[in-house]
Formats: structure tokens, C-alpha cells, sequence
């Protein structure tokens, strides 16, 4: 499966600040969340959503994404 880029999962752009990705993920939690939301795919987004988050809101994870993408964080 091909992973989408963090940013375009929780809609943001590259300078986004530690604020702005905490509002986008919250929002997209509350959508796709599994016991709010009963579509087949939105448990796959929530989890996307999650690991965007993961990755983007911890500093050291998110310049080694910024460098090398989703191979450097294997």
C-alpha cells in the first residue's frame, strides 16, 4: 500500500505550525473516529490520520520526514 504524504492527510502545508497540526488532526479524529463515524473506511482514515499525527507533532520524527520522507522514518 502506498502511504499518502502526512501533510496532504491532515490537509496542511509544509510550514504548518505545531498548533495548526493539532486542530487538523483533533478535527479529522472526530470525523473518522471508528464509534462516530460507522463507514468501512473511516476507521483507515482515522489511523492514517493518527500516524500523521505521530509523526508530524514530534519534532525529531517530523525533520527526519521532511528530509527523507516515509523511507526515513523505517
Amino acid at each position: 500500500m502506498i502511504k499518502r504524504d502526512y501533510y496532504e492527510v491532515l490537509g496542511l502545508e509544509r510550514n504548518a505550525g505545531d498548533g495548526e497540526i493539532k486542530k487538523a488532526y483533533r478535527s479529522l479524529a472526530m470525523q473518522y473516529h471508528p464509534d462516530r463515524n460507522p463507514d468501512h473506511d473511516a476507521e483507515e482514515r482515522f489511523k492514517e490520520a493518527s500516524e500523521a499525527y505521530e509523526v508530524l507533532s514530534d519534532q525529531s520524527k517530523r525533520q527526519i520526514y521532511d528530509a527523507y520522507g516515509h523511507p526515513g522514518l523505517e
